[in-house]
């Protein structure tokens, strides 16, 4: 089995097709969603057939879906089970995931339709909630009072720095978020938790209620970076119900309720958006107190966007060390100069510094929620979350010489007026 790529199923390679700096808004759009059968709506496969869930549930095409509802189960990220120690497998370079991410999990599914999420509601067609890839690899479902024991016994080895709750678009979300972080809490307490919140269904209240609750971070998944990308892939470009106003609203309630550096908002890079386009919402996070958890665009086998490009790698690196600037090195973005195309052309940061922070690495690593080595490295790693092993995007782990190498080429073929800080000769 390769690292995270389950056999069972084709995985699609774009490695080394695409040349350009950027992917421009045109290139991006995604299909329009298919009509989905009657009988296989809402769940309706795996509610009519009623089967019980006993145990772990690994995604499986050829059996019949247990009826699996959260709170009582949860899936989970296949390195999260294999760190746990309910699966068997291993990850390239790295042993574990830090992150605990636990997914909310109904028959009726997520109710959305983002078009570049396996999880989304036009899946129903062809597969059912719990059987769909998300972020690249299957997710596992366990009963949640297995979960809380295996770490409460200390079976993770001490491994997970961190707990996610994901919440999806559903109408027991708000409810069921509730249950499962108060449980957590109730035993759990050398591993704090953070919510990937679901704002369409959330009032500021809900905000408030999971603070006082005990969630110690709260996050908003507003993916696109500018609102015509966020209707296009999230809104009614696609019916769906997510809507750009409502993130943040939500994302401004969290601001004020979490505090400072208690809060954030992911990005997704290469839908179409410019430089200029992410970093705008970099600053205006930062500017809130708040910290960017960025992902690279990969395509999503069976996402209404599989057929498009990843995000290029020299659009990549530099929003990446954009990124990092302006949240942990104090950096504004009033100090970069973009090109006509809204590309970054000088970061307009010391030159010394500069190499010193691409040599460190830390600016290339998986973006997230802190763990508990530093305050800029992410106990949710997500390995190979967003591109395959083979080019990696966003480092799981801390790179390597090799790896630096690699990363320099990519981030100054993109930046060609550019100082070459940093290269090796």
């Amino acid at each position: 089995m390769g690292c995270l790529e389950m056999p069972h199923h084709a995985v699609p390679d774009f490695t080394g097709k695409t040349k350009s700096e950027f992917n421009e808004a045109e290139t991006m759009r995604p299909r329009a969603p298919s009509e989905v059968p009657l009988d296989a709506r809402n769940g309706g496969r795996v509610k009519a057939q009623n089967v019980e869930a006993t145990g772990l549930y690994r995604p499986n095409d050829n059996i019949l879906t247990p009826a699996m509802r959260s709170p009582n189960y949860v899936q989970m990220s296949t390195a999260a089970a294999i760190t746990l120690g309910v699966m068997k497998g291993y990850m390239h370079r790295t042993d574990c995931t830090r992150c605990l991410n636990l997914l909310l999990t109904y028959p009726e599914g997520c109710r959305a339709n983002c078009a570049y999420c396996g999880l989304a509601r036009h899946r129903e067609a062809e597969r059912d909630y719990a059987d769909r890839n998300f972020i690249r690899v299957d997710w596992p479902a366990v009963p949640y009072d297995q979960v809380i024991d295996i770490v409460a016994s200390g079976g993770d080895g001490g491994r997970f720095h961190r707990m996610c709750i994901s919440m999806i678009t559903h109408p027991n979300s708000d409810r069921d978020t509730r249950t499962v972080l108060s449980k957590w809490t109730a035993r759990i307490k050398h591993v704090p938790v953070s919510i990937l919140s679901n704002p369409t269904t959330m009032t500021r209240q809900d905000v408030q209620d999971l603070k006082d609750l005990g969630a110690e971070i709260f996050t908003v998944a507003l993916d696109a970076a500018n609102p015509e990308i966020f209707d296009r892939t999230r809104g009614r470009g696609v019916q769906s119900p997510h809507s750009w106003d409502k993130y943040w609203e939500i994302l401004h309630a969290a601001a004020e309720i979490f505090g400072p550096e208690r809060f954030g908002a992911h990005l997704i890079v290469g839908m179409g958006e410019t430089d200029h386009d992410v970093i705008s919402q970099v600053q205006a996070i930062r500017d809130l107190g708040g910290h960017s958890h960025m992902f690279a665009f990969f395509p999503e086998r069976g996402s209404l966007m599989d057929h498009l490009p990843p995000v290029p790698r020299p659009q990549w690196r530099r929003v990446q060390i954009a990124r990092y600037l302006i949240d942990y090195c104090g950096h504004h973005i009033r100090h970069m100069r973009f090109d006509a195309e809204g590309q970054i052309r000088d970061f307009g940061f010391p030159k010394g510094e500069l190499d010193q922070v691409i040599a460190a690495g830390v600016a290339f690593r998986t973006s997230g929620c802190p763990g508990k080595e530093s305050a800029e490295i992410s106990a949710c790693d997500r390995p190979y979350g967003d591109s395959p092993p083979r080019d990696i995007a966003s480092y799981p782990f801390q790179p390597n010489g090799h790896d630096l190498r690699k990363i320099r080429s990519q981030l100054w073929r993109g930046m060609p007026d550019a100082k070459r800080v940093g290269r090796e000769p």
